[in-house]
């Protein structure tokens, strides 16, 4: 008998750089080389308390503690995160009956907490508050049965526990392409919300589309896209008429993230790339570069963006000036199923977000 041949993986070899200077004379370079760093960029306040939640409880209940989805759309976060005890799971009925779940800053439906009690799950919601904001419009106007049009990506966590909170009163728009074509039940009984991190001039133009067939479309009470993510849109949209490269550091599965390459290369920038990490940088972008743009989405911590700014020096990139276009200063309490047990354990966290932030000058 003989045995079938087994294939091996070929182990991971890091990919050797080229020097400095041999990139340095691929391309002629016009004006001194500068970083120009984006500020607010990384860390929200939501993303800050979902992070610290899910620390808390492994800290004070101890591993496992379980959560659905990715607590953040980050590689980094998640990976730490599941070095230190924490289990990541689809769905609820992957967590064994009784143990603790935490609901990750993207939000959940109604059905999703339904099952964890079924299931006789202990829960922690770490929803982002503006989040679960859309989450409660939607919820009003459903009972004043207006119809939802609901601005967002299909498929995105936070879309479907959005839609999951009036299903039979709601209806997705992925693209101002669909504005153009929807069809609503009542045109005066309308209102739309949207997926708090998009691109906040993709959003407005799919808004003018949906208005243009539907002159009674109601705004929210108040803007659904948050403000990290209107922060982060607005420092890179005046970094990137400047820029000859844009490196945004995130995940590609996050939202914010990916809205911010769109957005530096609409609004100028020559280039631009989405890393996860500073390894991920390919050197031969900067070539011929003489100002690099320098963010992260709102789920990135710092400690990453510094990563790709010590790489960035080593090709000459030394100067680094910190470009702010607002201050934030928003904190957020733990999630009440959490506040109640550090209570107990004299514990002070309370008011939280900002780790990623840095003081101006």
């Amino acid at each position: 008998m003989t045995s079938s041949p087994v294939a091996l993986s070929m182990p991971s070899v890091p990919r050797r750089r080229r020097a400095p200077e041999d990139v340095a004379a691929a391309a002629p370079i016009v004006g001194e080389k500068r970083v120009l760093l984006a500020a607010p960029r990384g860390y929200c306040a939501g993303v800050d308390r979902a992070v610290i939640a899910v620390e808390k409880a492994l800290e004070h209940y101890g591993p496992p503690v379980y959560v659905r989805k990715q607590i953040v759309h980050n590689r980094h976060v998640v990976e730490t995160l599941e070095e230190r005890g924490a289990i990541f799971v689809d769905e609820t009925d992957e967590v064994r009956e009784g143990a603790l779940v935490v609901f990750s800053a993207h939000g959940v439906s109604p059905a999703v907490v339904r099952s964890a009690e079924e299931r006789g799950l202990r829960t922690i919601d770490a929803t982002c508050p503006l989040v679960t904001k859309v989450h409660r419009e939607a919820v009003r106007f459903a009972k004043g049965d207006y119809e939802i049009l609901l601005i967002g990506h299909e498929g995105h966590e936070e879309v479907e526990g959005t839609y999951g909170e009036a299903p039979e009163h709601t209806q997705i728009v992925n693209s101002p392409e669909e504005a153009d074509t929807i069809e609503v039940r009542d045109p005066d009984r309308l209102i739309w919300l949207s997926q708090t991190t998009l691109s906040v001039d993709e959003t407005m133009e799919t808004v003018r589309r949906l208005r243009e067939r539907f002159p009674n479309l109601q705004d929210p009470p108040s803007d659904d896209i948050c403000y990290a993510t209107s922060n982060r849109q607005a420092a890179i949209k005046k970094i990137a008429p400047q820029a000859d490269l844009v490196i945004v550091v995130g995940s590609a599965n996050s939202s914010n993230s990916v809205r911010l390459v769109e957005v530096a290369l609409e609004y100028g920038a020559k280039t631009a790339y989405r890393v996860d990490f500073a390894n991920e940088v390919d050197e031969s972008w900067f070539e011929g570069v003489a100002t690099v743009g320098v963010t992260s989405g709102a789920s990135v911590p710092e400690v990453l963006v510094q990563d790709v700014l010590r790489l960035a020096a080593e090709y000459g990139y030394a100067t680094v000036e910190e470009v702010v276009t607002a201050e934030e200063d928003i904190l957020f309490s733990l999630p009440k199923e959490l506040r109640a047990t550090l209570k107990d354990v004299g514990d002070g966290s309370r008011g939280l977000g900002g780790r990623g932030q840095r003081p101006r000058g």
